[in-house]
């Protein structure tokens, strides 16, 4: 039977209202936008990763002492600028910054260990594959690889003046623990030191394609009460095409005279 108009009037407001209905239902379950991910503007590798390669440094005083702040005046590179050291180990500290040209490890040019390769005044290269990181320094051509194939750390009381870098990717941020470290290296020339209970976090996050940010998280039971942790920006050197090589011991050997400079080359004395 027709309807009379009436009805059709009130037929065509229902179907008028369940559309209406229907399109706020649609909105409603409909995803919220994306927003672009964060660092989208980032260099990036064939699978995706933010590309580290390229030569870096940082552009601080903390090799020298880790607690400066005059580099970046009201702030140190130490998160709460404190370090948390146990009585003894705070006693130890001081007795090294009071010989530290003696006692200093650098000074007799033994690899500086890591933390500190990592600030120290010297430019260094990174090279990136799916597998592996490979940091190369310009000081004493030390080199670091960082292996990115999930095997882990070596045991059996292996210990290493660069320690053992183990890294994987939590989204844009490459995550190493470097582990299996000599006691003997020291975090500045100021005496901040360690035991071989050292484990360390490593955190590196491009926030743009000039700058890594990097922090380092220090696990130590033996010398501090607490973690702690160190975070500076690490600068791309768009000035340089190569890494140099500065010898430490060619260079320690010519400041205390074992050598005399030749125009041609080096003689050892009589």
């Amino acid at each position: 039977m027709p309807l009379s108009s009436p009805r059709r009037v009130k037929a065509a407001l229902y179907i008028s209202l369940a559309a209406i209905l229907i399109a706020a239902l649609s909105i409603s379950a409909a995803p919220a936008p994306q927003q672009p991910p964060a660092g989208r503007n980032i260099p990036r590798t064939a699978d995706g990763k933010p590309n580290f390669q390229g030569i870096w440094k940082a552009n601080n005083k903390a090799a020298q002492d880790l607690l400066d702040m005059t580099s970046t005046p009201g702030k140190s590179v130490v998160e709460g600028n404190q370090i948390p050291y146990l009585p003894a180990a705070a006693t130890k500290r001081q007795q090294n910054f009071t010989n530290r040209k003696a006692a200093d490890p650098l000074e007799k040019c033994f690899m500086p260990g890591v933390p500190r390769i990592m600030y120290m005044n010297y430019p260094f290269n990174i090279f990136q594959t799916k597998d592996h990181i490979a940091l190369t320094f310009e000081w004493s051509q030390v080199y670091r690889l960082v292996y990115l194939t999930g095997k882990p750390a070596r045991t059996g009381g292996l210990e290493f003046w660069m320690g053992d870098s183990r890294g994987h990717w939590e989204g844009d941020t490459l995550v190493v623990d470097v582990t299996n470290n000599i006691d003997k290296t020291w975090f500045d020339a100021s005496g901040n030191h360690h035991s071989e209970a050292l484990k360390m976090t490593e955190r590196y996050s491009m926030t743009d394609a000039d700058t890594i940010q990097y922090e380092v998280t220090v696990h130590d039971p033996k010398v501090f009460s607490k973690d702690w942790k160190i975070s500076m920006p690490l600068l791309r050197q768009k000035n340089m095409n190569r890494i140099l090589e500065f010898q430490c011991q060619a260079e320690k050997e010519e400041a205390n005279g074992d050598f005399e400079r030749d125009t041609r080359t080096w003689y050892p004395k009589k």
